[in-house]
């Protein structure tokens, strides 16, 4: 259900704003798709794992209060950020 370290590294230098960048919101997003992704996939065979699935709801809430953060600070970053991820909206 969690990501390997070499494709939280692979997202890391994808999507950090510079050298060393691991907390920026882009790269914070990438990861929580990444993750929702490996849950959604989990439960689609475990439908009856409740507790997974609140923390995959937790996730996206979390998810869109970074997308709407960065949304408010810089519009284009973030139609940059859901385009590169796929996302929708």
């Amino acid at each position: 259900m969690s990501i390997t370290v070499e494709k939280k590294q692979e997202l890391i230098g994808k999507f950090a704003l510079k050298e060393g960048d691991t907390g920026s919101p882009e790269v914070q997003v990438a990861i929580l798709s990444e993750r929702i992704v490996n849950l959604t996939e989990h439960l689609k065979t475990h439908k009856k794992d409740f507790h997974s699935r609140r923390g995959l709801l937790m996730m996206v809430g979390q998810r869109r209060r970074l997308l709407d953060y960065v949304k408010n600070k810089e519009t284009a970053r973030y139609e940059a950020l859901i385009k590169e991820l796929g996302l929708r909206r």
